[in-house]
């Protein structure tokens, strides 16, 4: 990957003619959480007065009886102190801390469940004070329409800030020192999370191995000494340094050099590794006892996967159970051989189970993988053909849109795979493993993860194993979801697939 330094004039020729991109460039940055306060109280009064339109006015649901018809100036009181309680509610949540790349159903989990307590709160007020006045479906109502309305709100928010990103509003230019264990941590964070806005120039790091060998697409720049030369080079943002403690002569030294040239600096210390699902905290009397313990998805979070893959995994089948048929019948009709492909592949731990596809290739491909071997595009242990000669002209179009792996639905019932989770590799893909790369053997390999909706195919080897590791330490069920609805578009598209 080659990194020009940044033309700011190029951005300022390309983005005058664009009216949205000018307007957020003459608003202060500080003002922005002013104003989402301000706009979420406005579409908190606009949900309530929705909501009392719907049960006196419109009476959707259930019919209101003449005798408790009440006038909206009787609820004032009662949409004033929802604003309020919801804004003390918001802010000690968390909805306005300013945090880079926060997932949007994170972000509408946190305002439901502030919002639901907020309107229990106001409903408890109404029943002390005024028990027969209220409707309490009115504030039900309003709960639900408060969700919807700023749910929304952020999802535009969030489109928006993609946008802006892609003409380099909001964008920072980083640089990381250290490309140790906490640096390649930073780098895959970076990697699974465009949404941060960070552009990763490259890494700086002391080690002649790791200072000269580029990752994925983070570009190696030398060692700590080129720093000086990199700082005058590029238009430089934010410098992340994730040095061990031992360096701390060199922290130093960066920190002096990014604070005289008006450089923000951030500092990962290395005990950073035993933070997060890494640690657990005891203690003695008062006294704080740190242990680590392994990350995985283990216990109750295994169980809670385990269910969601289930549940959604019959609902995918029944729905793609149409389609599934008419590509059998393309298969058989358009080359002679099998329907289903099977091919072993290392699971969770480094167990062999055999995954099904629909064959997309002709019978004897695996054979003739030796004539096609100059055309790989692939890095590391890899091996990708984007035009390759093996393919069906069926398999061209089921490979293209991803059809071919619905079959391995059955891997998920099975319990081999999960609907979401790292690429299988093949065992003597696994056998070139560094050992870095094992961690993502951690867990069941996915049908999708973050590699499909990161960029598949086009993606580097190391790319894809930083994705998968994050996946393995951040796992939730939010995330879960998020890269579900987000592999809908991605495989409609057929973007990144070949």
């Amino acid at each position: 990957m080659t990194v020009k330094p940044l033309n700011r004039d190029h951005v300022a020729v390309t983005t005058k003619d664009n009216w949205l991109i000018q307007t957020v460039q003459r608003v202060n940055p500080q003002w922005w959480p002013s104003l989402l306060r301000v706009s979420d109280s406005l579409l908190i009064v606009l949900a309530f007065v929705v909501a009392y339109l719907i049960r006196y006015r419109l009476q959707w649901f259930r019919a209101v009886d003449p005798v408790f018809q009440t006038d909206f100036s009787s609820y004032i009181l009662s949409c004033v102190a929802l604003v309020a309680i919801l804004f003390l509610l918001f802010h000690f949540s968390g909805v306005y801390r300013q945090r880079r790349g926060r997932l949007w159903l994170e972000e509408v989990y946190t305002i439901a469940s502030a919002t639901t307590i907020g309107v229990v709160i106001l409903i408890t007020i109404n029943l002390i004070f005024s028990p027969m006045l209220y409707s309490r479906l009115l504030f039900l109502y309003t709960a639900f329409l408060v969700v919807l309305f700023l749910g929304t709100g952020r999802a535009v928010i969030g489109l928006v800030r993609g946008y802006l990103r892609r003409h380099g509003i909001g964008v920072q230019r980083v640089v990381l020192v250290g490309a140790g264990d906490v640096g390649r941590m930073v780098m895959r964070t970076i990697a699974a999370r465009p949404a941060l806005g960070y552009q990763l120039i490259g890494f700086l790091d002391d080690n002649p191995t790791k200072g000269s060998t580029d990752i994925g697409r983070f570009k190696a720049l030398g060692s700590v000494d080129n720093f000086a030369r990199v700082r005058e080079t590029y238009a430089l943002d934010l410098v992340i340094v994730c040095l061990p403690w031992q360096s701390h002569r060199t922290v130093a030294r960066i920190l002096s050099e990014c604070e005289q040239e008006g450089i923000k600096a951030q500092v990962v210390p290395d005990i950073f590794l035993l933070t997060k699902n890494q640690m657990e905290v005891e203690e003695i009397n008062g006294i704080p006892l740190i242990s680590t313990r392994e990350v995985s998805i283990a216990g109750w979070n295994l169980i809670l996967k385990r269910g969601l893959d289930l549940v959604l995994g019959t609902l995918i089948a029944l729905l793609t159970l149409p389609i599934t048929l008419l590509i059998a019948l393309a298969i058989r009709l358009d080359s002679p051989g099998p329907v289903l492909y099977s091919q072993v592949r290392v699971g969770r731990n480094g167990q062999l189970f055999r995954i099904y596809k629909f064959r997309s290739m002709v019978v004897n491909a695996e054979a003739r993988r030796e004539e096609v071997a100059d055309l790989n595009e692939a890095t590391g242990p890899l091996f990708k053909v984007r035009d390759d000669p093996r393919r069906t002209r069926t398999g061209r179009v089921l490979r293209r849109f991803s059809l071919d792996e619905l079959p391995q639905l059955i891997n998920v019932f099975r319990g081999e795979m999960s609907l979401v989770g790292p690429r299988p590799n093949l065992p003597e893909e696994v056998a070139q493993y560094e050992e870095w790369h094992r961690k993502r053997l951690s867990v069941s390999p996915g049908a999708t993860g973050l590699w499909q909706i990161s960029g598949r195919s086009d993606l580097t080897f190391d790319e894809m194993v930083l994705l998968d590791i994050y996946y393995t330490e951040n796992w939730s069920v939010g995330l879960d979801l998020s890269i579900l609805l987000t592999t809908i578009p991605k495989v409609l598209l057929g973007k990144g697939a070949y």
